[in-house]
């Protein structure tokens, strides 16, 4: 069987290529690949492997995105330090979850459930979009902050909007606090609940929750007040996506 590995971490890729290579037979190795760049590449000048191991978080983005450039139609294992609550709803899906650090026996469970699923390593393209579209729904519940020499996991909730300052984007949460993250407001546009948030211009993406007052601005635009905020001066909703805030709204 033809895998390819997805990961950035050297020493988690190492380490499950290790345990393939030697614990399960017949399974070659044919890449490992650190990047959604590097994985779009690979997938436009390679054939399609039988199974691949994917990691959510790589250095450049999320693995999402490479789904959005080219089309994949082998099954997929996602491996993740992340979100344990997620991982046991996809245990019920087509293809599995790894919860990191990989162990021999979750390998293996893992890798039998491919195998009664695609027998003669059989790839079923139906499952595998329909896997897509079911994962694209899982949105991400927390963020590991550092801050100092402190560390913390602030959940969704707890977030009162995101927001860029010199290109750089930060967390305020609902008690005022301001924290750093390492993700652009388009690779959190895919990965927070559009039931829950929104980007109502390139700098903001607010929680809805947040909003005490819409007051409608120049040019058939909208003002948003939030609560216990002083300077609103540009939460306001761009031109283009007036019309789909509304909709949002009036669900």
């Amino acid at each position: 069987m033809k895998v390819l590995i997805i990961e950035d971490e050297k020493p988690a890729a190492d380490k499950l290529k290790r345990m393939l290579s030697d614990k399960v037979e017949g399974i070659i190795v044919l890449d490992t690949l650190e990047s959604v760049e590097g994985s779009i590449n690979w997938f436009l000048n390679n054939p399609q492997p039988e199974l691949i191991f994917m990691d959510i978080q790589l250095n450049d983005g999320i693995s999402f995105e490479i789904f959005e450039s080219v089309k994949i139609t082998a099954p997929v294992i996602f491996t993740t330090a992340y979100d344990e609550y997620a991982i046991r709803a996809f245990k019920v899906n087509s293809v599995d979850y790894l919860l990191k650090p990989i162990d021999q026996a979750s390998l293996e469970q893992s890798l039998e459930k491919y195998r009664n699923l695609y027998p003669a390593g059989k790839t079923d393209e139906k499952k595998i979009d329909l896997l897509y579209n079911q994962l694209v729904k899982k949105y991400k519940t927390r963020f590991f902050i550092k801050f100092g020499s402190h560390c913390r996991s602030i959940i969704t909730e707890e977030i009162k909007y995101f927001f860029i300052v010199e290109r750089s984007t930060f967390i305020k949460t609902f008690q005022g606090k301001i924290f750093d993250i390492d993700y652009s407001l388009d690779q959190l546009e895919k990965m927070l609940d559009p039931e829950k948030f929104y980007r109502i211009n390139r700098k903001y993406i607010l929680n809805l929750s947040s909003i005490t007052d819409i007051i409608t601005w120049s040019s058939s635009r909208l003002k948003i007040k939030l609560a216990n905020e002083e300077d609103n001066h540009e939460l306001v909703v761009s031109r283009e996506k007036v019309s789909e805030f509304k909709k949002l709204l009036d669900r």
